[in-house]
């Protein structure tokens, strides 16, 4: 495999760092209040770099959101294609993919402090990108078909998919405003295994139905 040149590996390496950067800052405090020189010293570059590679805080701020949706449509997309193989039942796929969105996102708070930032002002960028977009299609589409959903139920794949999408969420949403008065902290590994295998829980007693009915196509089908 060919090497890339050094001065293209270090500009890769400066633009990862400058993307690393912001994210933090901009999930950590909103675009508003972080500026392109503080991005630059939090990623160890000159003040100039950031715009050199981005030219606005805009622009910076629009590819930190698409990097981030991307990691996210990736994971949709190989937790997808795991379950295919798989060959296992249709329980323990949907179990497979509630546990797996729900560590993701737990290994990715800036993500959620992201679009909880564009949710309070109005989605003014998140609007404008279409990979997000992509990513929830991608999602209820992978449970449509676990699931044996047929297009007349596309509305029930899609409360599905916003249900799961709360019940992960709201822990770390909250980890410092509510979760407290309930005796629950993200931090604590015990807490996340045992929220974690509740939401499961939750999601196949509510699907159960419809397990069942998928169970019976699927053996029909394979005999």
């Amino acid at each position: 495999m060919t090497e890339l040149p050094e001065k293209r590996r270090d500009a890769s390496r400066s633009r990862e760092a400058i993307l690393d950067a912001a994210e933090r800052l901009f999930a950590a405090q909103g675009y508003e209040r972080t500026s392109l020189q503080e991005v630059g010293a939090a990623a160890g570059v000159s003040r100039g770099t950031p715009s050199y590679f981005f030219r606005s805080k805009a622009e910076l701020y629009r590819a930190v959101l698409q990097r981030a949706f991307g990691q996210v449509r990736n994971a949709v997309k190989s937790g997808r294609e795991r379950a295919l193989r798989s060959g296992e039942p249709p329980e323990v796929v949907l179990a497979g993919a509630v546990g797996e969105y729900f560590d993701f996102i737990s290994g990715h708070t800036h993500f959620v402090r992201l679009l909880e930032w564009e949710a309070l002002q109005g989605a003014g960028q998140v609007g404008e990108l279409a990979p997000h977009l992509g990513a929830i299609h991608e999602a209820v589409a992978a449970i449509a078909d676990e699931l044996g959903f047929g297009v007349e139920d596309r509305g029930d794949a899609e409360q599905l998919v916003l249900s799961i999408l709360a019940l992960c969420w709201f822990p770390l949403i909250h980890a410092r405003t509510l979760l407290p008065g309930l005796g629950g902290n993200p931090d604590d590994p015990a807490f996340v295994s045992s929220r974690r295998q509740h939401i499961i829980d939750l999601v196949l007693h509510g699907m159960r139905g419809r397990l069942t009915t998928a169970n019976i196509a699927n053996h029909t089908e394979a005999t």
